[in-house]
């Protein structure tokens, strides 16, 4: 078990690592299908409009671009994923600030104090740390299977499809086809592995 948890933490560091050169399309890209979606939905929850939870997830990537050159990981702190989700949640109360009225926003008496900006700011507490895990399942099976979507025959994804998303009978789909009920059973087998597979890299190099 130390083992294993020591090789995810590589694995871990080593993405982050990567994310450090902006040159490494394959990495930013892996790390942007997983996570735009989770902060977007985060922020939409927390009550943002369309809008705004596209500035939050628009401030959020590109702060994480800027801190990544002088980031160091350290899991004994916390998980990445725990770091991205307090950017976030600023970006969040960024957003619910910007829609008070500027009177609102002026320091009280001629005052500079930090406490009146905070004190009016909206409470966004509503377990983001909750909606943040289940915004994180969802969207890391949706990155799973866009990322599979570029490795698997179209024809092959879609047989998956119609059996196991649409519950088609296996007859129905071999018919729908024009391929054997054994091939439909195979596909099923090895999209299953494939998108499991996929799941586990992606959770444990983006945790």
């Amino acid at each position: 078990m130390k083992h294993a948890n020591e090789e995810l933490a590589s694995t871990r560091a080593s993405l982050i690592h990567r994310l450090k050169d902006w040159q490494d399309e394959a990495s930013w890209r892996d790390f942007f299908n997983v996570y735009w979606k989770l902060i977007y939905g985060v922020a939409r929850k927390a009550g943002l409009t369309d809008a705004e939870a596209q500035d939050v997830v628009q401030e959020t990537l590109l702060s994480v671009a800027k801190h990544m050159p002088a980031f160091k990981y350290d899991p004994s702190i916390g998980s990445f994923r725990a770091w991205l989700l307090n950017m976030t949640r600023w970006r969040i109360t960024n957003q619910f600030r910007k829609r008070q009225p500027l009177v609102e926003r002026l320091p009280k008496n001629g005052g500079t104090t930090r406490t009146d900006t905070i004190e009016s700011a909206p409470d966004v507490s509503l377990d983001l740390e909750a909606a943040w895990q289940a915004e994180w399942e969802t969207n890391l099976m949706n990155a799973a299977m866009d990322n599979l979507r570029r490795r698997i025959e179209p024809q092959r994804l879609q047989i998956f499809d119609f059996y196991v998303n649409k519950e088609w009978p296996p007859e129905k789909v071999a018919e729908r086809f024009g391929v054997s009920i054994d091939l439909v059973y195979q596909v099923k087998h090895r999209v299953t592995e494939a998108i499991r597979a996929e799941v586990n890299r992606l959770e444990h190099e983006m945790t």
